[in-house]
């Protein structure tokens, strides 16, 4: 199972579609998050839909076996993912979660983290990467043994740990039952007063679960696209993994 987070506005992106729409080598982001989590595998998709969720819906309608979830209220991505408790309830084992604005987002990661998730018998394991431009995105924090402890959001974060080069891509892989109960403990008491899907690894910790950063994704995979200025280097890399543009 897969939970696609695609509820936002693309404010920034100068455009009134909802960012996960806005097209990449003319075709909308969230569509090649589905075509990767497809060809990993993944069989059941929900999509958490917001602003302007009837288009991302009629976008979407010739897409076989997809569920809907709205959230009504943007109030981060762990309150995104609280909407879909009851689909986390039916499922008994791993759980996918990427956000619909990563057209670069690599099957082959998708498979190694539920892989992974599967031979360590782990409650998380998040995918990494290291940027040397890190600014923007959630930090990585481990302890003096390598170990991951956790993962600050920039805003909340420290000098030290903004100087820290391994960042969160927001590719995740729970166990269903594991991510059920953190997001019943995770607050809005950060500086953004939102719901982050990102402290739920650090509870499972506290509660002595298996939890892993895996350094394993492609370095295409931090780019993203949260301007207009950003798209062409994410089309340029489409095209290098064989994306022709669609003029």
């Amino acid at each position: 199972m897969a939970v696609v987070l695609a509820a936002g506005k693309g404010t920034r992106m100068q455009s009134e579609l909802p960012k996960v729409l806005v097209p990449a080598c003319g075709r909308p982001m969230v569509r090649y998050v589905i075509d990767a989590l497809r060809t990993a595998g993944v069989g059941r998709i929900v999509v958490v839909v917001g602003y302007r969720s009837d288009l991302v819906r009629a976008e979407l309608a010739d897409v076989p076996a997809l569920e809907f979830v709205e959230q009504t209220e943007q109030l981060g991505t762990g309150h995104a993912v609280m909407m879909c408790r009851e689909q986390l309830a039916q499922h008994a084992g791993p759980v996918v979660i990427v956000t619909g604005d990563s057209p670069l987002l690599q099957p082959s990661s998708v498979e190694k983290l539920l892989a992974e998730l599967n031979s360590q018998n782990a409650a998380c394991v998040l995918g990494t990467i290291q940027k040397d431009d890190p600014d923007g995105f959630g930090r990585i924090v481990r302890d003096v043994a390598g170990q991951f402890t956790g993962i600050v959001e920039q805003k909340d974060a420290t000098a030290e740990q903004l100087a820290v080069r391994e960042v969160n891509a927001s590719t995740y892989v729970f166990d269903a039952a594991a991510l059920l109960g953190a997001l019943d403990k995770i607050t809005a008491e950060n500086a953004q007063g939102e719901y982050y899907v990102t402290d739920c690894p650090a509870i499972l910790l506290a509660e002595g679960r298996t939890v892993l950063a895996l350094p394993a994704l492609a370095s295409c995979e931090s780019l993203s696209v949260n301007r207009v200025e950003d798209l062409p280097a994410v089309e340029a890399a489409l095209r290098e993994l064989g994306y022709a543009a669609e003029l």
